[in-house]
């Protein structure tokens, strides 16, 4: 497959993610209570339960790969890149640790998570984000 090609196959597994709110083919929300997919994979890869609940709803689509915010010893007032972003989950957590006077910035490649995580930012009332 061409570099193109895969670019385009990611883009839209990511945008349809992004509509649907979804991890991959499985059910964002429990059908039968319990947690969602989404929260058991970001605590398999090492979030918090606190951290999971301090984000806004459908930031987390449990796409990560672990916890960069755990380790980056973020501070106050300093600025974030967070590439491949998705809704924004890591984006919320490190908001949290820079403050106000801090400022997240997330990058995605796909156009229907960057307005998702626009959503999620305007919802949370996150302005550093």
């Amino acid at each position: 497959m061409k570099e193109t090609e895969v670019k385009k196959v990611v883009r839209e597994g990511y945008a349809r993610i992004a509509r649907n709110s979804s991890p991959g083919c499985a059910p964002s929300k429990p059908c039968c209570g319990g947690t969602s997919t989404a929260e058991s994979i970001s605590r398999k890869i090492g979030y918090s339960d606190e951290e999971i609940k301090a984000a806004p709803e459908g930031a987390n689509l449990g796409l990560g790969c672990g916890n960069p915010v755990a380790i980056a010893s973020l501070k106050a007032g300093e600025t974030v890149l967070d590439l491949g972003s998705g809704a924004g989950f890591d984006c919320f957590l490190a908001a949290g640790k820079v403050g106000k006077t801090g400022q997240v910035i997330g990058v995605d490649m796909t156009p229907e998570m960057l307005e998702k995580a626009r959503g999620n930012a305007e919802k949370g009332d996150y302005g550093n984000v």
